[in-house]
Formats: structure tokens, C-alpha cells, sequence
């Protein structure tokens, strides 16, 4: 396993022969709150997984032992002019799209507190799995903003928009069991088996055709909200992408070998 550091609070990890990466939220003292530059490493990190072919899947995790994420920074947006706070905002939002827009697969393994921001950015991801430890929510309208980190459309694509309207507008926590039952993660696990079950998830996903899981993820992505006749067009398109793919001719030979493939990722 190999380390890269991006600034000071974010840990990218290669596994499986670098074709998963973990990116290791790493700003304990603060439990993770998300600073301006954190944000900035967030989405630097974000920007090199997303260019390097070799990685397959990407899991977001945390070294805080009792939290994922706290959300934003509070303290440093509290010493900010509104003029500041205004120059800040690309940089936060970075953060966000970051996440959302890599590539390929995205899986958060979440303990503890995954707040405002910090389930925001577990939101952002395709998958999420939590240990019985966590706790989730957007308290934003409690401190006088609103979730701007994607908050407000993500949360209704999950969840309904009556549910999402509820979980916003009262701003409440919602602890691991009943985060399962509405939806709020995918995936519950015994306490500190979080980061394992992601990993192991992202080990089964990388196994398959990197090429097929990317056109998938687009698929899935751009086909959000369209009608049915729409929806079934992106999907053809994303079709076209792999059909005559190096991936799909070494996938179909070693079916019928009955072998594993060794997919050539193009």
C-alpha cells in the first residue's frame, strides 16, 4: 500500500494493486471539519484520482475514530467578511463536486458524526456504508444557512422530497439504525466495520471491467430525473462506449474460457 498526502488533512491510500484508492479524511483535532484549504485538498486529491486510468474505485473515509465528518469549518467562517465568505464559497463548493463528479465509483465508509457538510460529502458518493456508530444529518437552517454543499438535491434523489424537506427543515440527527431505514445510507454494519466493508466492496468492483463500471456510473448519473424514454437513450449511448471496447472483447473470451478476465481498461 502506497501514501500520497494532498495539504495537510487529506491521505490518499492505493490498494489492490492501485486500483483502489482511499481518501482518508485526516484533520482529527477539528474532527474533520472542512476548512478552506482542507476543501482545497479535498478536491485536489479529487482531480488526480479522477485523471489516473488505474484507479478503479475510490473509497472516502476518516482516521477520526468517533467522527467521519463534522461539517464546515464554523470557526474559520466565523472570522470571514461577507466578502470573504463570497470568495470562499468556490473553494467549498470544490470540495463537493470534487466527490460528485469523479469518474468512477464512489463509496463512504462512515462512523460517528457525519454532519452538515461532512454527510454531504458521504451524499456525494454512489454508495454509502455506516457502522451502528453513526450519526447523519443537515443541521445547516439550525445555524442559519441552508446544505450548499448539495444537500438540498441530493438528499430528495435519495429519500423522497417530502422525507428530505422533514430531515432539513427540522435540522435533526439521525442515529445509525433509522439512517438505514430511510434510506439515508445503503449499507449498516457492526461498529468499526465500516472502512472494511467499503474496502471489501471496492475490492469486488474493481475485479470488474473498469471500463463497463465508468459507462455504468455515467449511465446511472445522467439518467437521474429523465423520463423513461429519455433515460433508456443516455443508456444506449453509454453502450456504445463499451461495445466494441478492448474490455468487452477480453470479458466475452474469457467467458467462454472460463477463466479471469485481464481487463486492458480500454
Amino acid at each position: 500500500m502506497s501514501e500520497e498526502r494532498f495539504g495537510e488533512f487529506v491521505l490518499v491510500r492505493r490498494h489492490e494493486d492501485g486500483h483502489v484508492a482511499e481518501l482518508a479524511l485526516d484533520r482529527p483535532k477539528a474532527m474533520n471539519a472542512v476548512s478552506s484549504g482542507m476543501a482545497r485538498a479535498i478536491a485536489g486529491a479529487c482531480t488526480a484520482l479522477g485523471e489516473d486510468p488505474d484507479v478503479r474505485v475510490v473509497v472516502l473515509t476518516s482516521t477520526h475514530e468517533r467522527a467521519f465528518c463534522v461539517g464546515a469549518d464554523l470557526k474559520e467562517r466565523n472570522s470571514l467578511s461577507d466578502a470573504e465568505l463570497l470568495r470562499q464559497r468556490p473553494v467549498s463548493r470544490g470540495a463537493y463536486t470534487g466527490v460528485l463528479e469523479l469518474p468512477v465509483p464512489v463509496i463512504a465508509a462512515v462512523h460517528g458524526y457525519a454532519l452538515g457538510g461532512g454527510f454531504e460529502l458521504a451524499l456525494s458518493c454512489d454508495v454509502i456504508v455506516a457502522d451502528r456508530t453513526a450519526v447523519v444529518g443537515l443541521p445547516e437552517v439550525s445555524v442559519g444557512v441552508l446544505p450548499g454543499g448539495g444537500g438540498t438535491q441530493l438528499l430528495p434523489r435519495r429519500v423522497g422530497a417530502a422525507r428530505a424537506a422533514e430531515l432539513v427543515f427540522t435540522a435533526r440527527r439521525v442515529e445509525a439504525a433509522e439512517a438505514r431505514e430511510l434510506g439515508l445510507v445503503d449499507v449498516l454494519v457492526d461498529e468499526g466495520r465500516d472502512r472494511e466493508e467499503a474496502l471489501a466492496m471496492a475490492a469486488r468492483i474493481a475485479g470488474n471491467s473498469p471500463v463497463g463500471v465508468r459507462a455504468a456510473k455515467r449511465a446511472l448519473r445522467l439518467g437521474q430525473g429523465l423520463d423513461l424514454r429519455a433515460g433508456l437513450e443516455v443508456e444506449d449511448a453509454a453502450w456504445r462506449t463499451v461495445a466494441f471496447s478492448g474490455d468487452r472483447a477480453e470479458g466475452v473470451a474469457a467467458f467462454n474460457e472460463k477463466r479471469k478476465p485481464q481487463w486492458p481498461g480500454e
